[in-house]
């Protein structure tokens, strides 16, 4: 991606791409011209037309030697291309609107970098916790929540988490009325020898602990609640629109040697240097940017819900399990946070308890050692759901009947839709649960990456500033068959992405304004 501002109309770069110098090699890289040197676009050669490649000489043309002439034939006028037209417009957009929305990009890109460390972190902060040492026998699980309900006689159980692995405690969630939504209070129970390792609280279906929760609510809202949501759903709207703009921008560029379209340029600190680390480190992250832009706006406030009607509109929508007891009402189960929303405990009826649930639900194909129990609440029974996202998944449910252990439902992984399973795979690649370290390496890669473009490209801008002002109008070069489908499409998509659409009417207004005061500069001083 380039950070970049427009030339001023009229000049090589504002009608196509910089054409190549005198100065250039066969077997190196260009050498810059002082234009360049001081931050300007390089100019052409006597033989070279703005539009396209160096003209021949007529002995060229016959195979012969070139000759030199002492006066060089005029080129016959050629409208321009419609990448010329159009690229000017793109350098506009793509410069303006990283200056304005940079700010909040570097924000989610820290907070991001915090968040994917955040899973190591809290291993090792929570350890006295979440580990203990490995025993000799497993107490049930029954016997285990009685031990949590002894600690805590005023909670209320909601779910269970065995230790996925040897060492691992077991976490049971209760519910606790002043822990803000989503959050319960988790205990952590030795499964060996019953004892209370502690208490924390957990949020969310990933069980994050108060460490990673507090970095989770910084990459998401700033901890300003709803309306700090729109800074990071600004930031996933607009990282998309720099990225294809970038790419584009940047495989345009003319280039002796492919190398320097992969790998940055060395040589003294310059524009064009810095230029070139910030286009090849955004080719290597595109991709992976992309997908956090859009798997981002799936959870965001009103690109999210578009997004959500689109999906059930195509049949993607995730299917629901049905946990519905004998004599109860059937439906959806309140497990989508796997036990962190409260419930109504269940009547004084017979009750199985968690340990036969769990191995009905084994006896029904679930094979994970990752399960969630979700306990039954009024009118629903046991939910047992797999919890693996880490490729391979395993993330199949199961609805247990309380009275007498009857598989009430099934509902495996496979029969979700294609939609479905990509949602479900890109939020947990977000969160960078699906790759585990390796998930949470690329994610810290990618941060640090955005983060260095986005510094790069303003000193881009600071170097460019004092010498060339910001050209406006680019709009105006671009064919109106061309400049209709373009403004058409852009309004569609500024529809789905409301967010996106708004930055683009602040950004024609901020023209406007600017148009307005350039002219009136002019005729001050043309009065004067």
């Amino acid at each position: 991606m380039t950070i970049d501002d427009p030339a001023r109309p009229g000049t090589p770069e504002a009608d196509g791409p910089p054409t190549a110098t005198a100065t250039e090699t066969a077997d190196g890289p260009p050498t810059e011209t002082p234009d360049e040197a001081a931050g300007g676009p390089a100019t052409a050669t006597a033989t070279e037309t703005a539009d396209g490649p160096p003209t021949e000489t007529p002995d060229e043309a016959a195979g012969g030697p070139a000759t030199a002439t002492a006066t060089a034939t005029p080129a016959a006028p050629r409208r321009p291309g419609a990448w010329a037209a159009l690229r000017p417009l793109l350098l506009r957009l793509h410069f303006t609107a990283g200056l304005l929305t940079a700010p909040f990009l570097l924000v989610a890109a820290l907070s991001g970098l915090l968040y994917a460390l955040s899973y190591q972190a809290e291993k090792v902060v929570y350890a006295h916790e979440l580990e203990v040492p490995v025993g000799d026998r497993v107490l049930p699980l029954d016997r285990q929540i009685g031990i949590a309900r002894e600690a805590n006689p005023d909670g209320t159980v909601t779910a269970v988490w065995p230790g996925a692995e040897p060492g691992a405690t077991t976490r049971v969630l209760m519910a606790d009325p002043e822990a803000p939504e989503g959050t319960s209070l988790a205990v952590f129970v030795d499964p060996y020898t019953g004892e209370v390792r502690g208490e924390l609280p957990s949020y969310g279906s990933s069980g994050a602990l108060p460490l990673r929760t507090w970095i989770d609510g910084l990459h998401r809202d700033l901890h300003l609640g709803e309306p700090g949501r729109i800074y990071s759903e600004l930031a996933a709207s607009w990282l998309g629109v720099l990225v294809l703009g970038g790419l584009v921008l940047w495989f345009a560029r003319r280039r002796t040697r492919r190398r320097a379209l992969l790998l940055p340029e060395g040589g003294p600190k310059s524009r064009r240097r810095t230029l070139s680390w910030h286009g090849s480190v955004g080719l290597w992250a595109a991709l992976g940017l992309l997908l956090l832009s859009a798997t981002g706006l799936t959870w965001s406030r009103y690109a999210g819900e578009n997004i959500g009607i689109l999906q059930d509109r195509l049949g993607g929508a995730t299917p629901a399990l049905s946990a519905g007891a004998a004599g109860g009402a059937g439906g959806e189960h309140a497990g989508h946070g796997t036990g962190h929303q409260p419930a109504d405990p269940a009547p004084a009826t017979a009750d199985i308890g968690v340990d036969r649930a769990v191995a009905a639900a084994r006896a029904a194909g679930l094979d994970s050692s990752w399960i969630a129990v979700t306990l039954p609440s009024e009118g629903s029974g046991y939910v047992v759901k797999e919890t693996d996202k880490q490729f391979p998944l395993a993330l199949d449910q199961v609805a247990v009947d309380p009275a007498d252990g009857t598989v009430l439902d099934r509902l495996a992984f496979d029969e979700y839709p294609l939609l479905a399973k990509l949602t479900r795979i890109g939020i947990d690649a977000h969160m960078g649960v699906f790759l585990g370290l390796f998930n949470q390496l690329v994610l810290a890669a990618l941060a640090l990456a955005l983060s260095l473009m986005i510094l790069w490209g303003y000193r881009m801008w600071w170097l460019r500033r004092p010498r060339r002002p910001v050209g406006r109008g680019a709009w105006r070069k671009v064919p109106v068959t061309l400049l209709l489908p373009l403004a058409a499409a852009t309004a569609l998509v500024g529809w789905s992405v409301p967010l996106l659409g708004a930055g683009l009417l602040v950004l024609l207004a901020a023209e406007a304004v600017l148009a307005l005061v350039a002219r009136a500069r002019t005729r001050r001083s043309t009065a004067s």
